[in-house]
């Protein structure tokens, strides 16, 4: 019996190393495949004109955040965008507008209550993060 035990292991260890190699095979072909249009996407990060140094916000206001669109790549990697207040170097977690197309140029947004400061901006987040030039919010 131990011979036929000593054969079902080796039959075992050749399957898997058999697998092994066949997966392996697969693997670098699929990394070796040429990327589709869908994975050929740019990195889209429109300034922020407003708001802009000098702009102030009361606390309740609504206003219109807006960025340039004038040059947009072709194939963006996340359309939907959304905008955060930061204050200082931190973000807050206060979202101001979500799940807006990002090649609209602008969102209503409405005021939070906060802090009064003259070092808040807006995030704007698409691809990536672009925040606007600081701002005044006041009561």
């Amino acid at each position: 019996m131990s011979s036929r035990t000593t054969s079902s292991s080796s039959i075992l260890v050749k399957c898997i190393v058999f697998l092994v190699a066949f997966f392996g095979v697969l693997f670098q072909i699929a990394a070796a495949a040429p990327v589709t249009e869908l994975e050929r996407r740019d990195v889209y990060t429109p300034p922020v004109l407003y708001p802009h140094a000098g702009t102030v916000w009361y606390k309740g206001q609504t206003h219109n955040v807006t960025w340039d669109v004038s040059d947009p790549p072709v194939n963006i990697t996340n359309k939907l965008g959304f905008i955060l207040l930061r204050k200082g170097n931190i973000a807050t977690p206060l979202i101001l507008a979500d799940k807006f197309d990002i090649l609209r140029g602008r969102v209503e947004v409405k005021v939070p209550w906060v802090l009064e400061g003259d070092d808040y901006s807006v995030v704007l987040f698409g691809d990536s993060g672009n925040w606007s030039q600081d701002f005044t919010i006041k009561q």
